[in-house]
């Protein structure tokens, strides 16, 4: 795994229209370039492997394949982003070369390629299926607050845990770090096949959160601990962040 993935490893980055706090997301511009192509930067940027985008809109399709980007069409239907990025996979990939797959989401256009890269290492233990990220809280809010999920994990290392469960709730109780999950998966190939062949189950209906279907199947999840939160744009508020950040580092690189 030393070698940063490359040919055995695929970025696949799905990007949906129908985003109803931010109409057109994927398309907004952020420092003259659309939200999706500054993301297929960010992990361009990563080195980790051959980047593809799985969207179900041509306006998109055609963006991404403007900026020199590898772009996909796949079906509207899909009701998560895992169906969206194993249909691409199946698509761009149907010999099965790329044995692990990072699923980058379409709105994290100011995230840290070492961030992407930091999601391959859980993977270098083979007994690791899915392998994610988490920051420790510092935040007393975010702590209480139940859009911001909790990973509630064994340390493995000091920047590492075995995840047992993911939860809105404040979780574990008692004296302790608590770890908001960061929504970047790296899958082996043969676990994201599973994955998406699974029911949604139980917990996974219960919290709404999708990776508790791996965890109730039995798949082990591995999270790394990195050092901030990737801003990921769901807001007005939030774009304009992402424009300041990326204005600001766009014209330091000059």
């Amino acid at each position: 795994m030393n070698e940063g993935g490359t040919a055995k490893t695929l970025v696949l980055i799905p990007a949906r229209m129908a985003s109803t706090r931010l109409p057109g997301k994927p398309l907004a511009d952020i420092a003259g370039l659309p939200m999706i192509v500054q993301v297929a930067k960010r992990a361009q940027e990563a080195e980790v492997g051959r980047i593809i985008v799985a969207t179900d809109d041509s306006e998109v399709f055609d963006a991404v394949e403007a900026a020199g980007f590898e772009v996909v069409m796949t079906r509207a239907d899909h009701q998560s982003g895992s169906d969206r990025i194993f249909e691409a996979l199946s698509k761009v990939d149907p010999d099965g070369q790329a044995e692990i797959v990072i699923n980058v989401q379409g709105d994290l256009p100011t995230i840290d390629p070492q961030t992407i890269r930091a999601a391959l290492r859980p993977l270098q233990d083979p007994a690791v299926d899915i392998a994610t990220l988490t920051v420790e809280i510092e935040d007393e809010q975010e702590k209480t607050n139940p859009n911001v999920v909790k990973v509630v994990g064994s340390p493995i290392s000091g920047d590492r845990l075995r995840a047992l469960y993911f939860t809105r709730a404040t979780a574990p109780y008692g004296a302790g770090p608590l770890y908001h999950h960061i929504g970047l998966y790296a899958y082996r190939r043969a676990a994201l096949e599973r994955f998406v062949s699974l029911s949604p189950s139980t917990l996974e209906r219960r919290e709404s959160l999708e990776q508790l279907r791996a965890l109730e199947a039995g798949m082990r999840i591995d999270a790394e601990v990195v050092k901030t939160v990737p801003l990921g744009v769901d807001t007005p508020d939030d774009l304009e962040k992402a424009r300041r950040i990326l204005s600001a580092s766009s014209n330091a690189g000059h």
